[in-house]
């Protein structure tokens, strides 16, 4: 098996959209109404939407591939593009999927390097990210990957507040 990452460019945008569509479906349809999901997705991952993201300054994507083949993605955001106002020291990883077929390959490990490694390129301190506090498997993981609870806040879904814990690792 070949992992390799690239960063998506405005081409990627079909691919991309569709890796966003699978992969959060796939991670938050047992707790959210078909009706809920069916309408995030929709103006979450609009191909308008992606292409606003994929072209912002301070935004960046990248996907894992296995044998040329897109298996997980990677947004990043620096400075002003970030979620919520951590300071000109932070990366922020906005979100991180693997495709189910591919989970217990390695790939969140190669997406998080690849996102250490931009966070030394723009000479940033600190990485962050927001994940859903019921979400156990991908704490864990962030926790095993040096990743720390420092705080929360709400993701909006539909017209349910879920809370988000934020975990930071300092570089």
């Amino acid at each position: 098996m070949n992992i390799t990452i690239k960063q998506c460019a405005l081409d990627d945008l079909k691919e991309l959209q569709a890796l966003s569509i699978e992969t959060f479906d796939t991670t938050f349809k047992d707790q959210n109404s078909e009706e809920v999901m069916k309408d995030y997705l929709d103006k979450a991952f609009s191909a308008e939407k992606l292409e606003q993201e994929l072209t912002r300054a301070g935004s960046e994507f990248f996907f894992a591939m296995v044998n040329g083949v897109p298996a997980g993605y990677l947004k990043l955001n620096i400075d002003d593009a970030q979620s919520e106002a951590m300071g000109k020291d932070a990366l922020e990883i906005e979100r991180i999927y693997v495709s189910s077929r591919h989970h217990g390959k390695g790939l969140g490990k190669h997406l998080i390097n690849c996102a250490l490694n931009n966070a030394v390129k723009h000479s940033k301190t600190r990485i962050w990210l927001g994940v859903w506090e019921k979400n156990g498997p991908a704490i864990g993981f962030y926790q095993k990957m040096g990743f720390v609870q420092t705080g929360t806040h709400v993701f909006q879904m539909g017209d349910e507040a879920q809370t988000d814990f934020i975990m930071e690792k300092v570089l």
